[in-house]
C-alpha cells in the first residue's frame, strides 16, 4: 500500500510549486535519511518527526545538524524519551527556540480518556518549550481545547473524503470540518486576548448603563443630612459611584434634589 502511495521526487517539486503558487508552507515528514536530504535540497523550512523516529539517534542527529526548524512528535513516549530527543537535536545544532514539541497519541482514532493533552504542559514546564498538539481523536474540541491551553501548532489529519481506502481517513476531517476547525482556532486566539483584566472597547460603552449611582431616595433640601433614609443605589451609573457611600452618608445637602436626582 506504501509503495503505491510512494511520491517521487518530480512530484515534490510539483507539490512545493504549487504550494507556492496558493501561499501554503509545504511540509513533508521524512522517516529515512534519503528522505531528509531530499526535502534539504527542497529546501523544506521546517522538519517534522514523527512519533516512530523518537528513539532513532542517528535520525535525529542528521535533522539535528541541518538547524532548521522542528517539530518533535512524542506519541508513544515518556518524559525522558523526549528529554533525550531534544538533548540529541540541541547538540547536533538545532537551537531550542527553533523546536517545536507536539503532544500526541498514536492511535487512530484516540480515545478522548487516552488524550492526556495535560501532558502537553507539562512538556511545557519541564523543558521551557514551544508546545504544540498532534489529534487523532475524532473531532475539533480537542484541538480547540489544546490552543487554549497554549499550542503553538495543531497537526490535524484532512481528507476529501472518510470513506476513501487508507488507514488514516475515517480519523480525518474532510475540507468543511477542517475549515470549520481552523475557524474556532482563530476566534479562540482572538477571546485569549492580553491577558490584562480591564474593561474592552467594546464593553466600556455599557459602563455608565449598567453601573449604578448614589441618587435621592425622595425629596431633599438644601441643608438636609444625606441618610440611607433619603438616598438610595439606583441606575445610570454617570453620578457617584456607590462605593463612595460611606463618604456620602452624614454629609448635609448642597442643594435642592428631586426623587431619583443624581447626588
Amino acid at each position: 500500500m506504501i509503495k503505491k502511495l510512494e511520491l517521487d521526487v518530480s512530484t515534490h517539486k510539483e507539490l512545493l510549486a504549487y504550494c507556492q503558487e496558493k501561499g501554503i508552507m509545504f511540509l513533508s515528514t521524512p522517516f529515512d535519511h534519503d528522505s531528509i536530504d531530499l526535502l534539504s535540497d527542497l529546501g523544506l523550512q521546517i522538519f517534522k518527526i514523527p512519533s516512530g523516529e523518537i528513539t532513532n539517534l542517528p535520525y535525529l542527529k542528521h535533522i539535528g545538524s541541518l538547524g532548521k526548524r522542528v517539530i518533535l512528535s512524542t506519541g508513544m513516549s515518556d518524559l525522558k524519551e523526549v528529554e533525550d530527543a531534544l538533548s540529541i537535536l540541541i547538540d547536533a545544532g538545532t537551537s531550542k527556540t527553533n523546536i517545536t514539541v507536539l503532544h500526541a497519541n498514536t492511535m487512530y482514532p484516540t480515545p478522548m480518556e487516552d488524550v492526556n493533552l495535560n501532558a502537553m504542559l507539562t512538556i511545557q514546564k519541564e523543558f521551557d518549550i514551544s508546545v504544540g498538539y498532534s489529534d487523532h481523536t475524532l473531532g475539533i474540541e480537542v484541538d480547540i481545547a489544546a490552543v487554549a491551553m497554549g499550542a503553538t501548532v495543531i497537526e490535524k489529519h484532512f481528507t476529501l473524503d472518510k470513506v476513501m481506502d487508507g488507514p488514516d481517513h475515517k480519523a480525518s476531517l474532510e475540507p468543511e470540518e477542517l475549515m470549520i476547525m481552523v475557524k474556532g482556532i482563530r476566534n479562540i486566539e482572538k477571546a485569549l486576548g492580553s491577558s490584562k483584566k480591564k474593561p474592552s472597547p467594546s464593553e466600556s460603552i455599557n459602563i455608565n448603563i449598567v453601573r449604578k449611582s448614589i441618587v435621592a431616595n425622595k425629596d431633599i433640601q438644601k441643608g438636609d443630612l444625606l441618610t440611607d433614609k433619603n438616598i438610595i443605589v439606583k441606575r445610570p451609573g454617570y453620578g457617584i459611584s456607590p462605593m463612595k457611600w460611606d463618604g456620602i452618608i452624614g454629609t448635609v445637602a448642597t442643594k435642592n434634589y428631586k426623587i431619583d436626582d443624581l447626588i
